[in-house]
């Protein structure tokens, strides 16, 4: 076939990178390739038509969901009924399953190949999503190896096509120029402490974690304490540190949480996509997590696995610790965190283990991925 015509939703930051290496491969498979629908400045910049910007699908949130629910059925309803007058060749929506998963539905009924990038986490919680999956696309891209199997186990189509993350860490990161760039000593132990990216995870994580870092830090009086911040979250941040009796006693930096990650000897650090990049720095870590009682009430009857951190869930096995709810006291984290500073041969082992994750997880994903929809497209 000549080239095709692709729309495509990407939701937030997140997914317009993904969409983004998507797209590399596409225009390289297809030099003509038209793309169209929802996406972000990544997307745009490589010749994507963009009908709404991505920032409208990016809340967060209960009740931010319910705030703009109309605003973004409005939005899926109008790109649904565009699409149908006008058929693309196939559909690719990019994660947020909550837009995509209905869109695909309607258009896979109407005759549109679809596919979806980023398998839903069916295999951590919520897995009644794997019918509306199984009727809402004809392909999913993976970016676990484990997920093909799943997937198949249940008759839908997929392809591994690698973590983007695995090709933007290097395999040896450099900690001398992290700490050189960062300021730090050469010879200092660092505790790297990331509470979050979302306001939820920094008023319920940031105010213990400071507290564990005030506990470390009475421990060691030489340790240092970095924290990347995000411009938004930076003054939440801040009063949590006065809150923990630690103004001034922690090194927050703007951003550059990957500068961080490669400068320290350890993390605490919240349970997220953050702790596959702590794993891809090779670094050893304690993952916390603490939220709305309720909220947690309601997500542990749905979870599904023994493990809540990405590095445990794809090592199937708790190679670093877990503290959850109560269990996340401060001295318990600051306990669990020193224990890897007294420990070369556990941090070392764990390094090997994430030397070999890493390179499972790195792959040529553009290319895979069009090589993956070309499959849909021929049928």
């Amino acid at each position: 076939m000549g080239a095709p015509r692709v729309a495509m939703v990407a939701g937030e930051t997140s997914g317009d990178l993904l969409a983004g290496l998507l797209l590399d491969g596409l225009k390289s498979r297809w030099p003509g390739v038209q793309t169209l629908g929802i996406g972000g400045p990544q997307m745009v910049k490589r010749g994507f038509q963009a009908w709404w910007p991505s920032d409208k699908l990016a809340v967060r949130g209960y009740v931010e969901v319910l705030r703009h629910y109309r605003e973004i059925v409005g939005i899926r309803e109008q790109l649904k009924q565009r699409l149908l007058r006008d058929k693309p060749d196939a559909f690719i929506g990019v994660d947020a399953p909550d837009f995509n998963l209905d869109l695909e539905r309607d258009l896979k009924v109407a005759g549109v190949k679809t596919a979806h990038f980023v398998c839903p986490s069916i295999w951590a919680w919520r897995p009644e999503r794997i019918e509306k999956i199984k009727r809402s696309v004809d392909h999913v891209l993976c970016i676990f190896p484990f997920e093909v199997e799943l997937l198949a186990q249940h008759g839908i189509a997929a392809t591994y096509v690698g973590h983007p993350l695995a090709n933007v860490i290097p395999m040896v990161p450099d900690r001398a120029a992290a700490r050189a760039a960062l300021g730090l000593p050469a010879d200092a132990q660092v505790v790297a402490i990331l509470p979050g990216s979302r306001a939820s995870e920094i008023k319920y994580l940031a105010e213990r974690f400071f507290r564990a870092a005030e506990l470390m830090q009475r421990s060691r009086p030489g340790l240092h304490c970095l924290v990347p911040a995000l411009a938004a979250l930076r003054p939440a941040i801040e009063r949590a540190a006065r809150a923990a009796g630690m103004d001034g006693k922690l090194h927050i930096v703007d951003g550059q949480s990957h500068a961080v990650l490669a400068a320290c000897d350890v993390t605490l650090i919240a349970s997220g996509t953050a702790t596959l990049e702590a794993a891809l720095f090779k670094r050893p870590m304690v993952i916390a997590y603490n939220m709305n009682w309720l909220t947690y009430q309601l997500m542990k009857r749905k979870h599904l696995q023994a493990w809540i951190g990405l590095p445990n869930i794809l090592c199937r096995d708790f190679v670093v610790p877990e503290l959850i709810q109560h269990a996340a006291s401060p001295a318990k984290l600051a306990a669990a965190t020193l224990q890897w500073l007294d420990a070369p041969e556990r941090v070392s082992a764990l390094e090997q283990t994430f030397s070999a994750l890493h390179d499972e997880l790195r792959r040529d994903t553009p290319r895979l991925a069009a090589d993956a929809i070309a499959q849909v497209l021929a049928g």
